[in-house]
Order: structure tokens, then sequence, then C-alpha cells
């Protein structure tokens, strides 16, 4: 008995220290706007598509995109096939639509996800981001004074970008 006693107050102990470190994780900040009726928007953008808004639904279990956007995205060669998906929408109604990889996906200004799974919805639907995304960028905290979305895991993109060019200028020219 005494020895399953100290092996759980060692793993309590460890879920304590592992759940600090995740604390110290929240590294960007991504300001959400009020759309009203507990709705809320970051700014993204998708690579070979540009800018874009999403309603944040940490319901939804995807990205959504509208075909406007997919159409921009096969166009450039950055979004592929990648199965059907059956879901219920809210009215109750049951809809099959298709599901893509997107190359990229930049959440605010600095957090850039590749390989983003999102459903397709006809015509110019509102997009949505999705847990597809959100989960990639986890551990992540939904606030609302102020409205932001603290993200994980996310690869700055103003470092990528200023190590990309270090690189080229480092690079000799002919």
């Amino acid at each position: 008995m005494k020895t399953i006693c100290c092996a759980l107050a060692a793993f309590g102990g460890a879920l304590l220290v592992t759940t600090v470190a995740l604390a110290e994780q929240f590294d960007t900040a991504v300001p959400m706007r009020s759309g009203g009726a507990a709705t809320f928007y970051v700014d993204g953008h998708l690579s070979g598509a540009g800018d874009a808004e999403f309603m944040v639904d940490t319901g939804s279990g995807f990205v959504t995109i509208n075909e406007v956007t997919l159409a921009s995205l096969k166009r450039n060669q950055r979004a592929r096939y990648s199965r059907e998906l059956r879901g219920v929408l809210a009215d109750g109604r049951e809809l099959v639509v298709p599901v893509y990889v997107i190359h990229s996906l930049t959440i605010g200004k600095s957090c850039r996800l590749q390989n983003v799974e999102a459903a397709v919805f006809p015509g110019k639907t509102r997009q949505i981001l999705g847990l597809s995304a959100l989960k990639k960028a986890s551990p992540f905290i939904f606030s609302f004074d102020p409205p932001n979305l603290h993200l994980s895991n996310c690869p700055d993109t103003t470092k990528l970008a200023d190590a990309t060019e270090t690189l080229l200028s480092e690079q000799p020219v002919d």
C-alpha cells in the first residue's frame, strides 16, 4: 500500500509540473473582434488565397472554407483533396462536404500552421477557424476580456521570414 501511495504522489507531482510548464506555452496572442451574438473573428491568411476572416468556433471539428477560397487554393496548388465528410448542421440537416488539406494557414500575424484539414462549404459561406487548426496550436485559451485567442506551438512567421532573409543574404550572388 505504501508503494502505491508513493507512486501516486510521484505521479501527481509530475502532473503538477506538466500543468505549470503548459501554462508558460501561451506565447502567441491573436486579437479577436466581437461579431455580436457571442461570436468572435480573427484575421488569417491562406497561402495561395490571401487574407481571410475566420469566425472562431471551438465546437467545429474542422476549419471550413468556401468554394471561392478553394478555387484560389487549387489554382495556386495549395490544397489537395483528402476525403468526404458527412456532418450534421446546427439546424439538423445532414451535409456531405469534401475535405481538403490546405498547405498553409496563418492565424493572426504570427501563427503559421501547415497541412490543415478544411471542410469546403458551398458558395461564399462564412469561413470558420475550427479544431483541425486549433489542435495544431494547442493548448489554447479563448479569453473574453480582452478578446484574444492565446495559442501555443506556433512557428512565428516573422522569425521564419527573418531566418529566410538571413539565409538568402548569405548566399553568393553570381
